[in-house]
């Protein structure tokens, strides 16, 4: 099996993993969940690498898996909603939350890359409405 290596920023692989995480407790199907444990065997020594014996970065690992709990949440809710095609307020109420969760997200993943020392840093530009 054929892999590739990308460099990122170690906030980006704590997602990645954390998500990967979150995937592996979730899906239901075995198939599906091998393939899921596999990329997580592939990324986890790199986050050790890291992380280990270092335990701000721990701790942020578990707020940003935390947070990418909700956001997974709330994805399920806007999806239940629009396949009912029920747009009425808790649609609204869930749509706001993606940017909430993600900001939050955000955040962390450069916490991360800031305690970490990583070479990358996410950088993100909203437009705000009119």
């Amino acid at each position: 099996m054929r892999t590739i290596s990308v460099p990122m920023s170690v906030g980006e692989l704590a997602d990645k993993l954390s998500i990967l995480h979150i995937k592996h407790e979730r899906i239901a199907d075995a198939a599906k969940r091998a393939h899921v444990a596999a990329e997580l065997e592939g990324l986890r020594p790199l986050w050790g690498g890291v992380a280990d014996g270092r335990p701000e970065l721990e701790d942020a690992y578990a707020r940003l898996k935390a947070v990418n709990e909700l956001m997974w949440d709330v994805q399920d809710g806007l999806r239940a909603r629009e396949a009912a095609q029920d747009f009425g307020d808790e649609f609204i109420r869930l749509a706001r939350a993606v940017a909430v969760r993600n900001g939050e997200r955000v955040a962390i993943k450069n916490e991360i890359n800031r305690l970490s020392g990583s070479a990358f840093i996410e950088e993100k530009q909203y437009q705000a409405g009119d």
